[in-house]
């Protein structure tokens, strides 16, 4: 399932794509896949809760794109408090260790319902790091959607 992708020094142009099965250890550490932590270079990655019951791994400037958003919308507007605390309340420093792991605390791995496995998928701007079997519905309805869509 792993594929391979060519890094690009310059982050605006950053693609992360592919997928990938990855295992955790007993502290909750799992490798990054090469090609992922190649196009993250020394680039500190946050991980935080993702919309659809997975994590989120973004590299420090798209967390900042994502932050400058949030102040768009208003320090008084609901929706922006209430993004701010699913996004950023449970955000976490990601950096690899010299092996290549990031660690998950135990709250993400309980949101994303991660045990012993994990899907890592490369989503353009960002990774996303799934429970297998909810990757496998996701998949599942992805193509759904695709076939009645017409994409």
């Amino acid at each position: 399932m792993d594929s391979q992708i060519s890094p690009d020094p310059v982050a605006s142009d950053r693609v992360f794509y592919g997928e990938y099965e990855r295992g955790l250890d007993k502290k909750g550490r799992m490798t990054l896949p090469a090609t992922f932590r190649e196009l993250l270079g020394d680039e500190p990655a946050f991980l935080t809760r993702g919309l659809d019951g997975c994590l989120s791994l973004y590299p420090k400037a798209q967390f900042d794109e994502l932050r400058q958003k949030s102040k768009e919308l208003g320090l008084t507007s609901s929706d922006a408090m209430e993004f701010n605390r699913f996004f950023f309340a449970r955000a976490t420093l990601a950096k690899p260790d010299g092996m290549g792991r990031i660690n998950i605390p135990p709250f993400l791995r309980k949101y994303a319902a991660l045990e012993k496995d994990a899907v890592v998928a490369g989503v353009n701007t960002h990774v996303e790091i799934w429970n297998p079997e909810r990757w496998q519905e996701e998949q599942e309805q992805l193509a759904f959607k695709a076939r009645n869509k017409g994409w």
